[in-house]
């Protein structure tokens, strides 16, 4: 199998892998059946950035940026220039009279900010006298600027020059910025999101001014995303998922997420087994504007946001922590976890007879806070209509450490990054077996048949 291509792993018992999750060698649905392992990292490999149709950059712990060919696996640039761990990276867009060129923008532990040109390599700006390092960055397009979060929240324009910035009062720090409509961004801090007014004056100067703080979570921050342009969404450590209206910025729905307690132990039995905080974290969270993907722990959990409800969930999808999710579709899905893999699923109807909620997965779903409950929590999962199920299709396993995060071009593959300092390129077996039959048929075209 795949699953020790690469070593660095011993294969799990079969009493430690649960039978649902071993979906074996036969898997019609999965389309990657081809592996490229890309090499060119020494550390660990946190990060993956699309540049265009055809490229993408990767940068973690080494603070080098590598930038690849996804179609032929080529390295095509080093962008060699920070001297510790890259802690963000993002594209930003320059429009010239002719062409639009893309460029990557990193930031470093060594607390520098630089701008690459992807093309050449080369390192077109940088900034190496920041007070702390940034966790995160934000580029807003249409106003030709980009934002900054660490210990402070820094607005820049396309020449890196500071337009301005504010401190904020945070230990830990902006961890997370998105634009929310009308020149807002909506910043995660520790507990709190802050919603700051960005204004662009007509000498193109930028001020921020802070206009709200919303502190209804009751637990750190670890997940904030844009859903659509009514609503943006947020989790925390403890399983808190919220979600926001964007322009009037209150809470509209409040989920915490719980495990089940099982009846069937007895109260050490159920402490012994009781989930650490990280099983209940919100790691990721991801959408495409219909549904909200939430990584919490090591299952997933599915939320609709026009019916305000549980779509499908499953407790135990990977062996450990999901770090990374993507939405294919409103009924497909990935996953990436800690434990090396990164799976393939399928929300679909439960079987006949219906498998009770209270066999599977979350122990709770309640609106409002969770601290106005009028009693203790029910050890019984309530009953959720129209509850789906998320069939695995497929198990991509050739990493030898925790996959980061992943990209994907669509038919052109799939890219992962992982703790064992390798990429790898996944490709559909079919479509790679159709380009190279062409490719030898030009071949004997040109030289005049066998």
């Amino acid at each position: 199998m795949l699953r020790w291509i690469l070593g660095g792993r011993e294969a799990q018992s079969s009493a430690e892998k649960s039978p649902v999750l071993c979906i074996g060698e036969e898997q019609p649905k999965n389309c990657f059946t081809e592996l490229q392992v890309l090499k060119g990292h020494f550390d660990i490999v946190r990060f993956l950035v699309q540049i265009d149709d055809f490229r993408c950059a990767s940068a973690g712990d080494d603070g080098l940026v590598l930038v690849w060919n996804v179609e032929t696996g080529e390295r095509l640039q080093e962008l060699r220039g920070h001297s510790q761990q890259i802690t963000a990276i993002t594209t930003i867009t320059c429009k010239n009279e002719v062409t639009l060129n893309t460029s990557l923008i990193t930031a470093s532990s060594d607390r520098s900010l630089s701008l690459w040109d992807p093309d050449t390599g080369n390192r077109v700006q940088t900034i190496s006298d920041l007070h702390s390092s940034v966790k995160c960055l934000l580029v807003l397009e249409r106003l030709c600027v980009w934002l900054s979060g660490g210990e402070e929240l820094c607005v820049w324009n396309r020449d890196f020059q500071l337009q301005c910035q504010r401190p904020n009062h945070s230990d830990t720090g902006i961890t997370a910025l998105i634009e929310l409509p009308k020149n807002y961004i909506a910043a995660a801090m520790d507990k709190k999101i802050m919603i700051y007014s960005l204004t662009v004056s007509a000498d193109s100067s930028v001020s921020v001014a802070e206009i709200r703080c919303l502190s209804d979570h009751q637990d750190q921050i670890r997940a904030l995303i844009n859903v659509n342009d009514g609503f943006f969404a947020s989790g925390s450590h403890m399983g808190e998922l919220i979600l926001w209206n964007a322009t009037e910025w209150n809470l509209l729905a409040y989920e915490h997420i719980l495990w089940e307690e099982s009846q069937a132990y007895n109260q050490t039995e159920i402490r012994m087994g009781a989930p650490k905080p990280s099983e209940m974290s919100i790691q990721h969270l991801t959408t495409n504007g219909n549904l909200i993907l939430a990584a919490v722990g090591s299952g997933l959990y599915v939320y609709s946001i026009q019916t305000r409800s549980v779509v499908a969930y499953r407790k135990v999808a990977h062996d450990s922590n999901v770090l990374h999710t993507m939405l294919l579709s409103d009924s497909e899905l990935m996953s990436c976890s800690e434990d090396g893999s990164v799976r393939m699923w399928e929300i679909q109807d439960l079987p006949l007879p219906a498998e009770p909620a209270s066999s599977g997965f979350f122990g709770m779903w309640s609106f409002g806070r969770s601290n106005k409950q009028s009693g203790p929590p029910s050890k019984k999962v309530i009953d959720i209509p129209n509850i789906r199920m998320l069939e695995l299709t497929g198990d991509l396993i050739g990493h030898s450490g925790a996959v980061q995060m992943f990209v994907s071009f669509k038919e052109k593959g799939l890219v992962t990054c992982s703790a064992d300092h390798l990429l790898i390129l996944w490709k559909n077996g079919e479509r790679q077996s159709r380009l190279r039959s062409l490719a030898l048929f030009q071949k004997l075209e040109e030289r005049g048949g066998l």
